[in-house]
């Protein structure tokens, strides 16, 4: 009994200090939100910063985080910030329009590869909603189908038994497609390893080595593709497929 009411204790005083954390991250963000009201945009900063070091992560969060950074003119900043939010809220307006305002500001225009169209048309589709969002409906629309076959299997009523039938069978296509959604958004999320150039002006070098052949030249907000790493060095790709090195030290990762 003794052990039991000790344990009783320990799980309030757990609850407790989890609601305690809890509300200092909100007042936190209600003070940042106050102080970007106010234009005190490097006290909002601050206040934004410590919720993150907190271990929150929201797109609101890093959105709002992309907004104050891009107040106080640090571009590169923002751009991490945006992308951030966006890999957690792919399909969000207000992210995507303020990301592409905020790349305006910095100086690499680097022009993508083309791309097939359909495998953008797929993608967008893919990004248009968050993948725990295309989880949730994969689970509601397989349950659903298993309650329409349900009502196929026990309904004596000819007219229940096919609309329970072709219900179903319409439930599970749409279930296997939301799956697939969820699935990919979930894997790049995961294989997404991307960076933000956070030094003013950098030359990317053909090998891990300074001494090596300058290649192209990178300034501060551009965002690359991490291919590998070896000693203090990223083996980099950007947006048209040029690929190099640079320093570990020269980049943020998203």
């Amino acid at each position: 009994m003794k052990d039991t009411k000790s344990f009783s204790i320990v799980v309030v005083l757990l609850f407790f200090s989890i609601g305690v954390f809890a509300s200092v991250e909100q007042v936190n963000i209600a003070k940042a939100n106050k102080a970007y009201s106010a234009g005190s945009y490097t006290d909002a900063a601050n206040l934004y910063q410590k919720v993150v070091d907190a271990g929150y992560a929201s797109p609101e969060l890093f959105y709002n985080m992309g907004n104050t950074c891009y107040k106080l003119n640090d571009y590169a900043r923002a751009i991490l910030w945006y992308e951030r939010a966006r890999r957690l809220d792919p399909g969000n307006e207000d992210i995507n329009f303020n990301l592409n305002v905020a790349n305006t500001k910095i100086s690499d225009k680097i022009e993508p590869l083309p791309e097939l169209f359909y495998k953008r048309w797929f993608n967008s589709l893919v990004l248009f909603l968050p993948s725990d969002t295309w989880a949730w409906m994969s689970v509601f629309l397989f349950i659903s189908g298993i309650l329409c076959f349900i009502l196929y299997l026990v309904s004596r009523v000819l007219v229940l038994r096919k609309i329970g039938f072709w219900s179903a069978i319409g439930l599970f296509l749409v279930f296997i497609v939301a799956f697939t959604f969820a699935w990919v958004g979930y894997r790049f999320s995961e294989s997404a390893n991307e960076a933000i150039v956070f030094t003013p002006t950098i030359t990317v070098k053909s090998s891990p080595d300074e001494k090596s052949t300058d290649l192209f030249v990178l300034h501060e907000g551009a965002k690359v593709k991490l291919l590998d790493n070896i000693s203090g060095w990223y083996e980099i790709r950007i947006a048209n497929g040029s690929v190099g090195w640079l320093p570990i030290k020269a980049l943020e990762k998203i």
